[in-house]
């Protein structure tokens, strides 16, 4: 069972390590969805049209403004979020 653990835990990491910062302002919905914790498909879309309808993202506090986004999420990616290049 330990080595199991282990073994998960290690699986984790690697995974972790592959997810890089990505850009809010110009990832598309699947590559939003793939990046970051907590945000499906659905709510990667919602992001990707909350941006085309009221532009760039200044801050990536303005997340909060798309529907299904909250402080949690937020939180659980304020590391990989990035609003410029």
């Amino acid at each position: 069972m330990q080595k199991f653990m282990i073994g998960c835990g290690a699986l984790l990491m690697s995974m972790l390590a592959l997810a890089g910062p990505v850009n809010i302002n110009t990832a598309d919905a699947e590559t939003l969805s793939r990046e970051l914790t907590g945000i499906g498909l659905s709510k990667a879309e919602a992001i990707v049209a909350y941006r085309e309808q009221n532009g760039a993202f200044e801050v990536p506090e303005e997340l909060l403004k798309v529907k299904g986004i909250g402080p949690r999420v937020l939180a659980a990616n304020r590391e990989d979020i990035k609003v410029r290049d």
